[in-house]
């Protein structure tokens, strides 16, 4: 296999682990806002395990990098996708140069739905903990005077809301 056929290779098992993991991310979204607790830790467990094989497809990536580097006479931190292209034919470079901007696509996009899940998962996690203090009566950690005769206990009222 060539340099180029390795490279493209490469992209492509990237990008099917980024659609993949662009898939759970999203399912695990719905799953968070349906309320659905199963789920939400099934799509948890398939997103760490996603993210062990990409672990491997790193290695790789770091393999062809040094790989370019020795060719290209550069510090393999300077290998980018036009370093890797010029290694390569015209019709390949071009064919990485379009499969590195749908992966550089792809991870922005996980990254942003992956942050609203963290917030949603905080903001539904404060809830219940608000929850869960109202029904337990806990009191909240932290100082707070001892009720008198001048201060009645506060009532407090719970509605489901959706909006």
């Amino acid at each position: 296999m060539s340099f180029g056929d390795s490279v493209l290779a490469h992209l492509d098992a990237q990008l099917v682990s980024a659609r993949r993991l662009l898939d759970l991310v999203l399912r695990q979204s719905a799953a968070v806002r349906a309320r659905d607790p199963e789920v939400v830790l099934a799509c948890l467990a398939e997103i760490q395990g996603e993210m062990e094989r990409r672990g491997k497809l790193e290695r790789d990536r770091a393999q062809l990098l040094q790989h370019a580097a020795v060719h290209a006479n550069v510090p393999a931190h300077e290998v980018d996708v036009e370093v890797l292209a010029g290694l390569m034919g015209e019709h390949q470079g071009a064919a990485a140069r379009a499969r590195s901007a749908e992966l550089r696509g792809l991870l922005a996009e996980i990254a942003r739905e992956h942050l609203v899940n963290r917030a949603l998962m905080r903001q539904e996690l404060a809830f219940l903990d608000h929850l869960t203090r109202l029904i337990g009566s806990d009191a909240a950690p932290g100082y707070r005077p001892a009720l008198t005769a001048t201060r009645p206990a506060v009532v407090h009222r719970v509605l489901d809301l959706q909006a």
